[in-house]
């Protein structure tokens, strides 16, 4: 029974693939009203981040970054499943990179890079990167349990032509690849919670004690890779544009640690420019440094 109905799922899903942005922030706009009026999804957890990060921001305030992240998280909704079925033109259009020339250096000196980002404005619109044609693009994925799901997805990410890497696959295509002379931009999503046999690093991020994923760095310094900040910045309802930030091209000259605090304090200038616009609902801070 649920096979059938993550297949119905997928369909349907595909059939909304098809329909125009507008007409489908029409269906986002009821699926606001049900996710934040009628189920108030996981409201508790968006009140408590917002508040910890934000002790300096009024009740109203809070209140009305609240409601506009409802309004971005379920447009972000439709926007993934649009990418199922648009047009190589449009999305040009709709999510534009300001500077894709910054990887002809390091493609000149046969350095592949590592590009960080955070769960802010449509992060799978990034795939889109690929049409700029500059080289692999890898953005890194944990698969889902429900294989259907989980097929949907890898053709929504791929539908642009990037090219998804399983987490437990990074490093060795990473190597691979390497091994072979292919100029790769590997794309780790920097902000997910570390699992309980991770939580080796932490630093204060918005307000809060928190553990931060050493992996982009990591395997920056065993492969020599340049490291990137992808910032994404949503300039309207259904129109982004993202730009690289220059972290370092050299990562083993770079101190312990330096690298993850870099991209973490980048991402957290980020979210405090436009805070409706990053993924509250996430349980970011479930694990304590003292447990």
């Amino acid at each position: 029974m649920t096979q059938f109905f993550s297949y119905l799922a997928y369909t349907f899903f595909r059939f909304l693939s098809i329909f125009p942005l507008s007409a489908l922030y029409i269906f986002s706009d009821v699926v606001f009203f049900v996710v934040y009026r009628l189920l108030g999804y996981r409201k508790f957890t968006v009140n408590q981040n917002l508040k910890n990060a934000f002790p300096e921001k009024s009740h109203e305030e809070i209140r009305k970054i609240k409601k506009e992240f409802y309004h971005h998280f379920c447009d972000t909704f439709v926007e993934t499943i649009k990418l199922w079925g648009i047009r190589k033109e449009e999305i040009m259009k709709r999510c534009v990179c300001k500077n894709p020339d910054i990887f002809d250096n390091y493609k000149a000196q046969g350095k592949s890079v590592i590009a960080v980002t955070g769960h802010y404005g449509n992060w799978e619109w990034l795939s889109s990167f690929a049409i700029y044609n500059i080289g692999d693009f890898l953005p890194i994925y944990k698969p889902l349990h429900n294989k259907v799901f989980d097929k949907m997805y890898i053709k929504i990410r791929e539908k642009l032509g990037s090219k998804t890497l399983a987490k437990n696959d990074t490093l060795r295509t990473m190597i691979r690849h390497k091994n072979q002379g292919h100029f790769t931009i590997t794309a780790f999503i920097g902000d997910q919670t570390p699992n309980k046999r991770n939580l080796h690093y932490w630093t204060n991020f918005l307000n809060q004690d928190t553990p931060i994923l050493q992996g982009a760095e990591r395997i920056a310094k065993k492969l020599d890779q340049a490291v990137v900040y992808c910032k994404m910045t949503k300039l309207k309802r259904g129109y982004y544009e993202y730009e690289f930030i220059p972290i370092t091209d050299e990562p083993k000259k770079t101190g312990e640690n330096e690298i993850t605090e870099r991209h973490t304090q980048i991402l957290e200038s980020i979210i405090k420019e436009n805070p409706a616009y990053w993924l509250w609902s996430h349980k970011r801070w479930k694990h304590k440094r003292n447990a």
